[in-house]
């Protein structure tokens, strides 16, 4: 995640777009890709020698082409996992290119048949991925989970990956359409330093959670601050602590699209929760104007004790990070001891998905790029690089982690089998992100509407994509 900033233009025509006004451009895009079928195939190269070095028969003359997400994870790893890749395959020449701008950066390449090997599908103009598979447009991945892995041929690549992270990349069947290289932790993050300033510790329950803001605001600091000009994020730490209250289950049915299923009361609870933050006055004045960028930034300066993020943010804000600030990251706190899951439940999952299109010219050239960074050298120069954890189960041995990893980490041991993990944000984006993020929780955030307001507008939302027989569907098998 982690984008740019520059997003004014954009999310004007994104919000045009999610009210019928414009048509919207990822759908353009893949609908022109998909009038192609399986026709791609012919375009690809030449399939090259299976070896024990070669265990994907990759044409190695065959050029490689790239385009990173250029966000909170920057691209400098993916330069370090192509310079290995050209050590094996010196025949073959890498093409690197990075934007923050996926979606409007490779419009012109799918709609020529010409998109890249492979992408990191990442950022605020991330391609929807639901509509991707519905439309065909991506390689099955299963070929390079199958494959021995590098540092253990005995072992296949998937046998080496954290689990859930394969799954995630299904969608209604076996095959495996994405590959999330980091892996990220989600929840509300904080400073223990600007925290012992205040002689407090991170609230365990609501209660203490209102008692520390409101000790905050007497001394001039905000409780809350997040990405207002994208509330999508909110969720990051709003959809967990749906679950602490009703159950992994109420998440199931909002990712099933189910009748009612935000009408649930744990959903009520949690807005009703987050809602009191706005009315108390804990929310940094300004907020619902800030970019995810300048809401890290007043963070980081002090202005605000908490912010809803993912594990990225350490290295995103890092320029602007104190060097005895601390970071750390808490699970939702405990609305009251009716909650169905314990203290410590916490959003855990892949991010930073990778796939490779389907009319790729190399798309084997692209899945053995993955692994080679799927091995323990490049998973731990990403880890050294951006304070992140990567897809591969483990990878952390002999490295010093900066203080957000090490609690991230904690906060993973903590929550045990207690991580959840909704899938609404890779299942339909658009949803996601413009509507209930947008034109829902931003609005309930900002005090433009109550509780019960934006909740029935996000069922209105869900409803209408559950109607809509041009979405794809998918359900929690």
């Amino acid at each position: 995640m982690g984008s740019t900033s520059e997003f004014g233009r954009r999310d004007l025509i994104k919000r045009a777009a999610a009210i019928g006004l414009i048509a919207v451009p990822s759908m353009s895009v893949l609908s022109a890709c998909a009038s192609g079928g399986d026709s791609g195939d012919s375009n690809q190269v030449d399939k090259g020698e299976k070896s024990a070095t070669n265990p994907l028969a990759i044409n190695e003359g065959a050029p490689l082409d790239v385009v990173i997400f250029d966000g909170g994870f920057g691209q400098q790893y993916a330069k370090d996992a192509e310079a290995e890749y050209g050590k094996a395959f010196p025949g073959s020449k890498v093409s690197h290119s990075a934007t923050q701008k996926i979606q409007s950066t490779l419009q012109p390449r799918f709609n020529g048949g010409t998109p890249p090997d492979l992408i990191d599908n990442s950022g605020a103009e991330q391609m929807d991925m639901g509509t991707l598979v519905g439309k065909k447009q991506l390689t099955d991945l299963n070929a390079l989970l199958d494959a021995p892995s590098v540092d253990d041929p005995k072992k296949k690549v998937r046998d080496t990956l954290r689990p859930g992270v394969v799954e995630m990349g299904q969608f209604d069947g076996r095959e495996t359409w994405i590959l999330y290289y980091a892996y990220t932790v989600y929840g509300v993050w904080y400073s223990k330093t600007n925290l012992r300033k205040l002689d407090a510790q991170y609230p365990e329950t609501w209660d203490e959670m209102l008692a520390v803001c409101e000790k905050a605001k007497k001394k001039g600091i905000a409780g809350w601050t997040y990405a207002g000009k994208h509330p999508y994020y909110l969720p990051f730490s709003l959809y967990p602590f749906i679950a602490k209250i009703g159950g992994r289950e109420v998440l199931d049915k909002i990712d099933n699209l189910e009748p009612n299923a935000w009408k649930d009361p744990a959903v009520k609870s949690a807005f009703e929760a987050y809602y009191e933050l706005y009315k108390k006055g804990y929310i940094l004045k300004g907020t619902p104007g800030l970019t995810h960028i300048e809401s890290q930034t007043a963070w980081n300066e002090g202005k605000a004790l908490f912010l809803p993020n993912g594990s990225w943010v350490e290295n995103e804000s890092k320029k602007t990070t104190p060097k005895d600030f601390q970071m750390a990251v808490g699970a939702p706190s405990s609305l009251d001891k009716s909650d169905k899951m314990p203290f410590g439940t916490i959003w855990a999952s892949g991010g930073e998905p990778f796939i490779v299109p389907k009319n790729a010219k190399n798309p084997r050239g692209g899945m053995e790029l993955l692994r080679i960074m799927l091995s323990k050298k490049s998973s731990q120069n990403f880890i050294k690089q951006v304070s992140s954890l990567t897809s591969l189960n483990g990878g952390t041995e002999g490295l010093s982690l900066p203080p957000g990893l090490a609690s991230s980490q904690e906060a993973l041991t903590k929550a045990g089998q207690n991580v959840v993990n909704p899938r609404i944000q890779d299942w339909y984006v658009a949803l996601q992100k413009e509507k209930i993020g947008v034109a829902a929780i931003g609005e309930l955030m900002a005090g433009r509407a109550t509780p019960d307001e934006a909740i029935a507008k996000i069922q209105r939302f869900a409803d209408d994509t559950a109607k809509d027989a041009s979405v794809k569907k998918y359900r929690h098998k």
